[in-house]
């Protein structure tokens, strides 16, 4: 489950990829060489997603004191990765995300990847490769804007959302599917005098039954486990536990597993070639 780390290689000499992952929240920016991550960077996205790329990829260069010019390859993903014009290469989430989390842990056969605006499920076969997906990209339900807009509504910080559900011995149940929707009627249960806690618990149960039905739709088959930024929220992990009856790994830092296996494809396109140069044009996906 640990991510090798490798030592820092000397410049010029090791060939680094980099792989770029462009969320609608973050964007995250990981660094190859020498057998293991170097380094890597997490940014909050902002309204640049071009920024958002070089700003991650440039605060993971500087972690491992390397320039720009020691990158044999790079390779972006994510809804923003058309963003990232100064990448060799562009390939979808769903490839990225497999690939990283079974570099994390090869027994993995289901991930569960929940972001900013989406959520995906992917099998995985035995070798990693992807054998199916499923995907809720239309509607924020279910994902970590939608924690944010009801922690918001309960008025407690996004990070306190798993604490304040795990003081409840029951959740309140939210009828609603729709992120509006759903705000109107965490703010009701409040004026009605139902228990903030329990309300917390509520909607985090609510998020596990959207997500599971999603792995039902392309099969649950162990080892289950869970990427993206809501992976860092025990409370949703715990409720998809008691949902899915499976124990649900979780990487050290879920958030850049999208980077990981990017950067991971990148490492691939070198074994193929003798190396890229920098073409100021990247291929599309």
């Amino acid at each position: 489950m640990i991510v090798p780390v490798a030592p820092r290689p000397k410049k010029k000499l090791a060939e680094i990829a980099a792989g770029i992952d462009v969320g609608s929240l973050s964007a995250e920016a990981v660094l190859l060489g020498g057998g293991g991550v170097i380094a890597y960077a997490i940014i909050s996205t902002g309204v640049d997603s071009r920024g958002a790329a070089e700003k991650a990829l440039s605060t993971a260069l500087q972690s491992a004191g390397l320039e720009f010019a020691d990158l044999a390859v790079i390779v972006a993903t994510g809804y923003g990765r058309i963003s990232v014009p100064f990448a060799h290469k562009r390939i979808t989430e769903i490839s990225c995300h497999g690939r990283g989390a079974f570099y994390i842990n090869p027994a993995a056969r289901t991930v569960i990847d929940i972001g900013g605006q989406d959520s995906k499920v992917i099998r995985l076969d035995d070798e990693g490769r992807v054998l199916d997906f499923a995907m809720n990209d239309k509607c924020a339900a279910g994902t970590g804007r939608f924690l944010e807009v009801m922690a918001a509504a309960l008025e407690v910080k996004l990070d306190q959302l798993a604490s304040l559900s795990a003081q409840a011995s029951r959740g309140t149940p939210i009828s609603s599917t729709c992120t509006v929707f759903a705000e109107s009627e965490v703010v009701s249960l409040l004026a009605a005098g139902e228990p903030r806690a329990e309300i917390a618990r509520g909607l985090h149960e609510s998020v596990a039954a959207r997500t599971s039905s999603l792995v039902y739709r392309v099969g649950l088959v162990e080892e289950v486990i869970m990427t993206g930024g809501v992976a860092k929220n025990g409370a949703v992990v715990k409720a998809l536990e008691e949902k899915l009856q499976v124990k649900i790994a979780v990487p050290p830092e879920p958030q850049i597993t999208g980077a990981l296996g990017a950067a991971l494809l990148a490492q691939d396109e070198l074994a193929k070639t003798e190396g890229f140069c920098h073409p100021e044009r990247s291929e599309g996906s």
